[in-house]
């Protein structure tokens, strides 16, 4: 629920009331500004006794000629969307993804690097080298790779620079999300999934559609943004900001390695602390700041 920047979401967990809560009801988190307070609605409420709820919280803290707006995170759409007036709450939503990565659960990607794009793209040569970063990273891990080249008949294959040494799979596509029908098989067969490191062109077409549909898969999406752009920066920043307000997590290359490994006596840390002594290039990122 919103007034300007307000929102009011269901608690996270499975269906039902939820532990704690009491017979009946079903626990929300009425959040305002930098706020958030739990509290419990009637099973069936709707939007007036949320809003009433509200105010009894914040009512003191906000303008009231403010619109509230209710949203619920739509997974089909990968994005909030606003709730009609005759809505009731029934069951806890899912708990908003906290960006958690270990390597028994997370697969890379490695989006449509090829040859032809080159000329095209801002910044290729530095995202290709950080996408070369991340191969090795998975390689040393034992993360497994997923590669796609769009069109390759009329695009070429992936850059010799990117290593595709012990990927998974190399599939060529027509389609702009890498979510291919071969892709989703992989995915079913590695068990324990849970995370997708995301990377490559361009940010605002294939890893945008990439990211948004395996949200709606239930899938947890990191894009690199030091390793994906686009042929233009106004394309890739729009995108980038898109997609960290539907909860997809936006990183680095060396947040992602390094949590990873998540410890010095990681048996692997020294490995990986050699891809990143040197830091990856901002390819423009800073313009942003």
């Amino acid at each position: 629920m919103a007034a300007a920047e307000p929102a009011v979401a269901a608690l996270p967990g499975g269906g039902g009331a939820g532990a704690g809560a009491p017979s009946g009801t079903v626990p929300v988190l009425f959040c305002f500004s930098v706020f958030a307070r739990p509290a419990t609605v009637p099973h069936g409420a709707g939007y007036e006794l949320l809003i009433q709820k509200f105010l009894s919280l914040y009512g003191d803290q906000i303008d009231m000629h403010r619109k509230f707006v209710v949203q619920l995170f739509a997974e089909e759409w990968g994005q909030y969307v606003d709730l009609p007036k005759g809505f009731a709450v029934s069951e806890r939503c899912k708990l908003t993804t906290l960006g958690n990565l270990t390597p028994s659960s997370t697969v890379f990607f490695c989006c449509d690097m090829q040859e032809r794009f080159r000329p095209a793209i801002k910044y290729f040569g530095d995202i290709i080298s950080v996408g070369q970063r991340l191969l090795q990273g998975a390689r040393i891990l034992g993360i497994p790779v997923i590669v796609t080249e769009q069109y390759p008949k009329g695009l070429g294959s992936t850059v010799q620079e990117i290593d595709l040494t012990g990927v998974k799979l190399v599939l060529p596509k027509t389609k702009f999300s890498m979510v291919l029908p071969e892709v989703e098989a992989a995915l079913a067969e590695i068990p324990g999934v849970r995370s997708v490191v995301l990377f490559g062109v361009e940010t605002h077409v294939c890893i945008q559609q990439t990211a948004l549909e395996l949200v709606g898969r239930g899938i947890e999406v990191h894009i690199v943004a030091d390793a994906t752009s686009s042929r233009s920066m106004m394309d890739r920043m729009f995108a980038l900001e898109r997609l960290a307000r539907t909860g997809i997590i936006v990183t680095t290359s060396e947040a992602v390695l390094l949590q990873l490994v998540a410890d010095k006596d990681h048996p692997k840390f020294k490995e990986i602390q050699n891809l990143i002594k040197a830091s990856a290039p901002e390819s423009g990122l800073l313009s942003k700041v």
